[in-house]
């Protein structure tokens, strides 16, 4: 801005320092809009960035698997061993006393001898299944050929039957009919065979061990000497019941 030549020194100083302040606002002013600018160009951004959060929220970062300790491993166990079994058996019968009727001879010694068979761990030896039998030699000749056995022990130091098998060679010897058959239709034929005071199951095994050896074959022969044999009062209620 140009001034007139006559313009006094102090207008012309006012209006320097008035050009030169304006000056400066200007700059100021300028530098004041670019850091406006600057700033809200700076807050635009940031807003977009605040916008695109808001709408995209991120993703949670991916969660770490809850690894369980590893369990520490025991030993294994060994399992309690196994109890025994424990072998039941049947109830066992003992043999009937024998006094040396030759009809119930046979049967005595297979009852014998089935006994043993069923309860072999009872016998420690062959001695101890002799001395069993032996105590069912309770009367007549068999009883005295029991005490004879025990005399001979006593007499010698040595038990004379050694083992079981003897002990039968020698008991059918003594005790086993000659003629098998023909003792057996005798004892049929008369009262010997009758029950008397026997359970019924003793005197059908008796029965059944005469008609064996007696070879009877005729099933109402046999009926008949069954139900003859028997006590009365069993007769008498066998004839009662109703059948059919």
């Amino acid at each position: 801005m140009s001034l007139p030549p006559d313009t006094p020194q102090g207008i012309t100083d006012a209006l320097g320092y008035l050009q030169h302040h304006l000056q400066e606002l200007t700059e100021r002013q300028h530098v004041s809009e670019s850091n406006i600018n600057s700033t809200l160009e700076a807050l635009t951004v940031q807003l977009q960035q605040l916008t695109q959060l808001v709408a995209n929220p991120p993703l949670p970062p991916p969660a770490v698997p809850n690894t369980p300790p590893t369990p520490v491993l025991s030993p294994p166990v060994s399992p309690p061993p196994a109890l025994p079994v424990q072998r039941t058996c049947p109830k066992l019968s003992c043999p009937l006393d024998f006094n040396r009727e030759h009809h119930n001879s046979c049967a005595f010694l297979n009852s014998c001898s089935l006994y043993i068979h069923l309860a072999l761990e009872q016998f420690h030896d062959e001695q101890e299944r002799i001395l069993w039998a032996l105590t069912f030699f309770k009367g007549g000749h068999a009883a005295k050929w029991s005490e004879n056995i025990f005399r001979q022990e006593a007499d010698t130091g040595i038990f004379p039957i050694q083992t079981w098998g003897e002990f039968k060679q020698q008991f059918q010897l003594h005790f086993f009919p000659e003629n098998a058959e023909a003792d057996a239709i005798n004892g049929l034929e008369g009262t010997s065979y009758y029950q008397g005071n026997w359970t019924v199951d003793d005197y059908l095994d008796s029965f059944q061990a005469l008609v064996s050896n007696a070879g009877y074959m005729d099933p109402w022969t046999l009926v008949v000497k069954f139900r003859q044999g028997l006590r009365l009062g069993i007769q008498n209620q066998i004839t009662t019941m109703p059948y059919g």
